[in-house]
């Protein structure tokens, strides 16, 4: 900001840098320099615009909206002090940077106290320290802006959640509907992968959950959630899973919580949530992250039975995975297991309202012959509804959650 710092400047990113699409407003009233600035900055991929004195910098900066402003303080009809200002005031996103031949120390802090993202001195001995400097400026100007998105975005996810809370405190025909709507649409097909699922409630809230979305550009997640008891108590705990999970999936974007978004850490900070809540209600979890690139699927179990069935080429097995249940000890962790993902098959994850529905008086028949009912109905939704005969359920004592994750299923 002071003389000192053109001694040596730090340009090393910047040296091989591609176009840009940004545009930058230089406003001075000496017509060599700003000529010089402006062939300099267009040849290093800016767009440009020019203006000889405050006023009309002013008047172009209001018609053509650029994305940074470059100007003097000494100018005639407006100083360069009253542009930051209007500037700031009325785009303060718009970075403005001072290149001014007046080395006034005061000067440097206010033009710095009124918002400017830099102040140099002329004369630039080397103008590759103004093009860091304003590619600098941008990349916070682009930094600060997706944050305000991304926050607009979080705001907004709080106040729907928000209102559906309240919708479901209210009333209980509102309260199944703000659920259904919660729920992910079915089926949803993405890239090579297929999602459908069913929720089946014993009474007129259910306490079982499902969600699938996409965390990045090559990621996808999903879960199955089982709370205990049922009703509307437990309706409420798929509604504070959703917040949850929607939350932490815009702080990841953001780089804040969980930026690597790993089941095992999911599981774990849905543990401490409920837990800090004291809502007296906790969760059965099985939850996976899809890399679609290297085709892999990495989940965590919290406590959840039955285990996920994996069907391919005919066969249908249990995958491994132990955990205590979300949200009831604090020292609770999760475990991630990696499976690599058959060109051809289907996940099927189920809630334990489906064990009333098999054959056999122990936990250990039920779970022995689930693994073949799968394989009966081919690892799709759709034979899972028949073999089950879902369509003729009469009143059951659990709720029961169906979802059914698969790649090419015949």
């Amino acid at each position: 900001m002071i003389p000192g710092r053109l001694r040596q400047p730090y340009l090393a990113p910047f040296a091989h840098m591609p176009k840009t699409s940004a545009t930058l407003l230089i406003i001075d009233d000496d017509e060599v320099v700003r000529a010089s600035l402006a062939a300099y900055l267009e040849d290093s991929g800016f767009s440009v615009l020019q203006a000889s004195n405050g006023l009309q910098g002013i008047q172009i900066f209001e018609q053509e909206k650029p994305d940074l402003v470059v100007c003097d303080l000494r100018m005639p009809q407006m100083g360069g002090l009253e542009l930051i200002r209007q500037v700031t005031a009325s785009a303060p996103q718009t970075p403005v940077i001072v290149v001014s031949g007046a080395g006034v120390m005061s000067d440097a802090v206010e033009a710095l106290r009124l918002g400017a993202a830099d102040y140099l001195i002329k004369p630039l001995e080397d103008l590759a320290v103004l093009e860091h400097s304003v590619r600098r400026a941008l990349d916070r100007a682009r930094l600060l802006n997706e944050n305000q998105v991304y926050r607009e975005k979080l705001e907004k996810a709080n106040r729907e959640l928000e209102a559906s809370l309240h919708l479901l405190q209210e009333d209980q025909d509102a309260g199944r509907q703000v659920q259904m709507n919660m729920l992910p649409i079915t089926p949803w097909s993405i890239a090579e992968f297929q999602f459908a699922h069913q929720i089946i409630p014993s009474l007129y809230l259910s306490g079982d959950f499902v969600d699938y979305f996409r965390v990045d550009e090559r990621r996808v997640a999903f879960y199955l959630a089982d709370v205990s008891g049922h009703g509307a108590s437990s309706a409420f705990i798929t509604v504070l899973l959703k917040f949850m999970t929607t939350r932490l999936l815009f702080e990841s974007k953001r780089g804040g919580t969980l930026p690597e978004f790993k089941p095992s850490d999911v599981l774990g900070h849905i543990n401490r949530g409920l837990i800090s809540c004291k809502l007296g209600k906790h969760v059965t979890m099985v939850g996976g992250v899809i890399d679609e690139e290297s085709g892999t699927l990495t989940y965590a179990v919290g406590g959840h039975l039955p285990l996920p069935v994996l069907y391919t080429e005919g066969q249908a097995r249990y995958l491994e995975g132990r955990g205590l249940p979300v949200g009831l000890f604090n020292e609770a962790t999760y475990q991630d297991h990696e499976v690599e993902l058959p060109a051809s098959f289907s996940l099927t994850m189920l809630s334990d309202g489906i064990l009333d529905l098999l054959p056999g008086d122990t936990l250990k028949e039920k779970e022995a012959v689930l693994p073949e009912l799968v394989n009966t109905a081919g690892g799709s939704l759709e034979g899972l509804q028949r073999v089950f005969e879902l369509a003729t359920l009469g009143e059951m004592p659990d709720d029961i959650a169906l979802l059914v994750l698969s790649r090419n299923l015949e």
